[in-house]
């Protein structure tokens, strides 16, 4: 998962760039970028590895100068954390094309080849990031003779539709000449754009998330459709267009069970009320199941789970507390290669409040459960810490199946709930008891906020692949990409920073 923001400003953008990768900083901890392009239409580029406040140092701000930019924050979906898959990229045929991709290709492999050999564009790096922008950049070489017009534009991205198979949302900059975004035809990952008013007249914003929209004052005018595309030109003119033969709306579920922040909108709905919305769902099941439950207290494990703890805690009538102080130096453990290294850094990253839990039966809830890593280094704590019995909930479904969209889940075989019952997922976690929601309890929560959502891609949690495409091979080359062993062997690739 990765998160992407581009502007169109009357003044530099460089600070609004900033700012907003620092509110999309949870969908990517690997690596960050921005680009800026100045009235001559010369380009500025920093991108490394890490955070975005180590990234970008005031030297590194004051370099990225002029009136629109894009920017990216990453982490690998594929395992490898190199600095020379770092975003945004950028080639100079046509005109000058950098770009920003959240999302995963699920022919990459094709496209490349089809680039080599009949495009005759040359792919540096493993990303399918770069592959997408060549892949764009020659359909816009094809369409455009002459001066850049937005049909040239929107002619390119059909074609990139008709080539590109799977989950992406693109923010793209012509050098000189304008913004693009684009929303692959199923909509799986997210994409909005909005606008500010200024005495100078509109400036423009594209993001991943609504939050990193009015955290600096640009007001959301709409999510960009599944196969639409939205070019701001260089004299702020706004041009929209469907360019997708055919579209229907498939969004990621577990942008609203993990990914994105409580305070975003996605595609019309509150990412806090569908999680207050599962916890409710979650408690209606534990009502049901455990009627005479001897649950003294709920504890979320912070952060994402918090707002469906809460809303179950009140639902079955069990006192809510925060159990565990979270360490907010250290990154998400669902992201981090390695198995040592996850359980490492579970235990720098939580600590127990013991009295909280010293003689109770205590319910924790996680938004989901992917390897178990985690959970069972928790449920041990709870234990250690003097829980007398120590219960799971889950405001997800199982886990069983990779996701192959652009979230760098395991492979099947490294997930707890692989060839397990529910009842054998929680004896291999150490749990008393565990409750999973159900996908369409799940779904319910999600779709209660915008009726018109009739279809969500639930893939890594009921195999049902939204492009229909994916098959048992793939699943396999999928398999060798992120594997922990693959992780290892990538995490030890190093090359320098990029600045220009």
């Amino acid at each position: 998962m990765c998160g992407v923001v581009g502007v169109y400003g009357l003044n530099p953008v460089n600070q609004v760039l900033y700012d907003s990768l620092i509110l999309l900083q949870h969908r990517g901890q690997d690596a960050a970028g921005i680009m800026t392009c100045d009235e001559t239409g010369r380009l500025f580029l920093r991108k490394s590895n890490g955070l975005v406040r180590d990234v970008f140092h005031t030297r590194h701000m004051l370099r990225l100068k002029g009136n629109m930019g894009i920017g990216h924050v990453r982490y690998p979906t594929a395992g490898c954390s190199s600095s020379a898959e770092a975003q945004p990229f950028y080639v100079n045929s046509p005109f000058g094309i950098s770009l920003g991709h959240n999302g995963n290709l699920i022919n990459a492999e094709q496209l490349k080849q089809e680039l080599f050999e009949e495009d005759r564009r040359h792919i540096n790096t493993s990303s399918d990031s770069e592959i997408l922008l060549n892949v764009f950049a020659h359909e816009l070489q094809r369409y455009c003779t002459g001066k850049l017009m937005p049909d040239d534009v929107f002619s390119a991205v059909t074609n990139v539709f008709r080539r590109a198979k799977g989950g992406y949302a693109v923010v793209a900059m012509v050098a000189g000449r304008g913004i693009l975004a684009f929303r692959d035809p199923l909509g799986i990952r997210p994409l909005v754009y909005g606008k500010r008013e200024t005495e100078a007249g509109t400036e423009y914003m594209v993001a991943s998330e609504s939050v990193a929209l009015e955290g600096n004052g640009f007001e959301t005018v709409r999510d960009i459709e599944p196969g639409e595309a939205v070019f701001i030109d260089k004299a702020g003119q706004i041009h929209t267009a469907q360019c997708a033969e055919t579209t229907r709306k498939s969004v990621c579920i577990f942008e609203y069970v993990y990914f994105a922040r409580p305070d975003s909108i996605v595609d019309d709905v509150s990412v806090y009320k569908s999680r207050m919305r599962m916890g409710e769902k979650l408690g209606d099941k534990i009502l049901r199941e455990f009627p005479d439950h001897d649950i003294d207290v709920v504890i979320p494990i912070p952060d994402t789970s918090r707002t469906s703890a809460a809303e179950l805690a009140q639902h079955i009538g069990v006192k809510y507390r925060e159990g565990f102080i979270k360490n907010r130096y250290i990154g998400r453990t669902f992201i981090m290669p390695g198995q040592s290294e996850r359980k490492k850094s579970v235990r720098q990253k939580l600590n127990p409040i013991s009295l909280e839990f010293k003689d109770k039966n205590v319910l924790l809830v996680d938004d989901s459960i992917v390897r178990g890593t985690t959970s069972q280094q928790i449920i041990q704590m709870a234990r250690e810490v003097g829980a007398k019995k120590v219960y799971m909930a889950s405001a997800a479904p199982p886990v069983r199946y990779p996701n192959v969209y652009g979230i760098d889940m395991p492979t099947a075989k490294e997930f707890v709930a692989y060839e397990r019952s529910e009842e054998e997922i929680g004896q291999a976690i150490g749990a008393d008891r565990i409750f999973y929601q159900d996908l369409d309890d799940l779904i319910d929560a999600v779709r209660y906020g915008n009726p018109d959502l009739t279809e969500f891609d639930c893939s890594c949690f009921n195999g049902d692949y939204p492009t229909g495409d994916v098959d048992d091979q793939y699943l396999a080359f999928i398999d060798s990409l992120r594997n922990d062993s693959a992780k290892k062997r990538d995490a030890s690739v190093d090359v320098e920073d990029i600045e220009v």
